[in-house]
């Protein structure tokens, strides 16, 4: 099967050639404390992003890592309201705890500062709803950041479902995690709170689920289930005491279904997803892995692999993105990876399967 990829990123591109003129967007970095913060730290130097400072109050903390990526500490400031003085940040990225999503909204939304959390959205639904209503009162982007956003096999699996490659969908199977935070050996300042039924909203189930929901969402153009139902385990109390370490997620859609396997317990890491339709399936191995089996008789079937590049800018990167979406050089369609609608599902999805998993019972949305 040939993949073609269509030439929508390049009109995008071509459209607004001359953005790279314009000064790159300054950038806020709030809190350190989730290690997904060294996407930002690290990242090379461009005309589309730049660091225009940092709020970090832990300063042992601040100071390995300005020293590990090469930064000033001039960057470091205690509080957001010295960030706002001193800094005069057009956009913030929230590196914190999840139960702090809130209050980063709260402080700059009604200041016209964009916000950009990392996944998910919010703690909670209830957080996620105020979230929204502060967004659009005040008028600001409120982007989320997820890692598989950024993998041309996902991208590349959708256009082909939408395309009918493979026929109608049926189900989704989405396959999340690693072998725990403990046993990958995350810092000190992540793991306390990454670990915490409050600050975190949960333990796999939160911070693995929701990839698959944000996925599940966006393949399907925005529709929401009709039912959640969820179990979770502790396999791993001992590293584990307070939150779950492994789940399972159905949710069964009108004439499909998705199974979502959010765990702290996989030997290996990943992030694949298996996309299946009545003629065949579409496996995204990775970020670069993509196969297509088409179904030949009862059990056969013939198979393509391809390895794909990486996505044109700025949907490689999801600071590159965050400022076109803020310049206007790009519009993403509804529903989108990033979106605030696509999110605020995901919040819906995560609320109904942890209650699912309380209470034993399906959770009907619909």
């Amino acid at each position: 099967m040939k993949l073609l990829i269509p030439c929508l990123f390049t009109v995008c591109l071509v459209a607004h050639s001359g953005s790279a003129q314009n000064k790159p967007l300054r950038l806020g970095v709030i809190g350190l404390t989730h290690t997904h913060v060294h996407w930002i730290l690290g990242r090379a130097a461009d005309d589309r992003v730049v660091i225009a400072g940092i709020v970090e109050p832990n300063r042992d903390l601040a100071k390995r890592y300005m020293q590990q990526h090469g930064l000033s500490m001039d960057l470091v400031y205690p509080t957001m309201d010295d960030l706002i003085r001193q800094a005069t940040p057009e956009a913030v990225a929230a590196f914190g705890s999840i139960d702090q999503h809130l209050e980063v909204v709260e402080k700059f939304a009604p200041l016209g500062i964009h916000v950009m959390v990392e996944k998910p959205l919010a703690v909670s639904l209830a957080d996620a709803r105020k979230m929204e209503a502060l967004a659009k009162k005040h008028g600001i982007q409120l982007l989320t950041n997820y890692e598989t956003t950024w993998y041309p096999t996902v991208h590349t699996a959708q256009q082909l479902l939408h395309r009918d490659s493979i026929g109608s969908l049926t189900q989704l199977v989405i396959r999340d995690g690693h072998r725990g935070p403990l046993n990958i050996g995350v810092n000190k300042e992540f793991l306390e709170w990454l670990t915490d039924p409050v600050r975190n909203g949960g333990g796999a189930i939160t911070d693995f689920g929701c990839y698959g929901a944000n996925l599940a969402t966006w393949l399907l153009d925005g529709e929401r289930p009709l039912s959640v139902v969820a179990v979770t385990q502790q396999l791993q109390k001992e590293n584990n005491p307070h939150v779950d370490d492994e789940s399972t997620i159905i949710l069964t859609y009108k004439n499909s279904k998705a199974t979502i396997q959010a765990s702290w317990n996989w030997p290996i890491g990943r992030k694949d997803l298996e996309v299946y339709g009545k003629r065949g399936v579409i496996f995204a191995d990775n970020r670069h892995t993509l196969r297509v089996r088409m179904a030949k008789g009862y059990d056969g079937y013939t198979e393509t692999s391809h390895t794909l590049q990486e996505r044109p800018t700025p949907y490689h990167d999801p600071f590159a993105f965050f400022a076109a979406v803020i310049k206007k050089e790009i519009s993403p369609p509804p529903y989108d990876l990033s979106s605030l609608e696509n999110n605020l599902v995901v919040m819906e999805i995560l609320d109904a399967a942890r209650r699912s998993a309380r209470t034993g019972k399906v959770v009907k949305l619909q």
